[in-house]
């Protein structure tokens, strides 16, 4: 839709929008600090989609600015509006640096991640209760994620199991073959 626009002047964030949100959408802001999004993570270098929300319909929540995310999610979801969907470039020292997240994102990997701003939302009243409601909260959508790609990783084990089961059937089918030859035996 448009150019992309450099978040923190040194093309650590690039973010280009998809579609724009309509003129009276909210931001994120002091008093509107939870935000609700969804989106699909993909390593720049290959195109390949390391993490989404999208094939469960699920929505991520974090509050911006308090280090739960990357640096360029905090960068980059305070220049939206709800309703907005972005493509934002993050390089490595904006997400996971030298480091990576291993297994699924390498060592000083460029992200590429489309993501829609679905809500924001005030913090919850500063108790002590919804202090750890929210920790219990923000626990079980952690859980939930690691169901989610536990079930990932099986289910690709399993393909590669399905695989390496049918490459046997046609070597034991090739091997049948040779064996009856032309009248000759083994």
């Amino acid at each position: 839709m448009g150019d992309a626009i450099d978040l923190t002047g040194d093309g650590g964030v690039m973010k280009k929008i998809v579609q724009r949100p309509k003129p009276d959408a909210i931001a994120p802001s002091e008093s509107l600090p939870l935000v609700d999004v969804h989106y699909e993570g993909t390593l720049a270098e290959t195109g390949e989609v390391f993490d989404t929300t999208r094939e469960d319909n699920t929505i991520f929540s974090f509050e911006i600015g308090t280090g739960s995310v990357i640096k360029a999610w905090d960068v980059a979801l305070r220049t939206m509006k709800v309703g907005e969907v972005a493509v934002i470039t993050c390089k490595p020292e904006y997400a996971y640096g030298s480091a990576g997240s291993p297994p699924d994102i390498p060592p000083d990997a460029t992200l590429v991640f489309e993501v829609e701003l679905v809500a924001c939302r005030p913090r919850k009243g500063s108790s002590i209760s919804s202090v750890s409601d929210e920790r219990a909260r923000l626990e079980e959508l952690k859980k939930q994620r690691e169901m989610a790609a536990a079930a990932k990783e099986e289910e690709k084990k399993k393909r590669e199991e399905a695989k390496a089961a049918a490459a046997a059937r046609i070597q034991a089918k090739l091997e049948a073959k040779k064996g009856k030859g032309k009248g000759k035996a083994k």
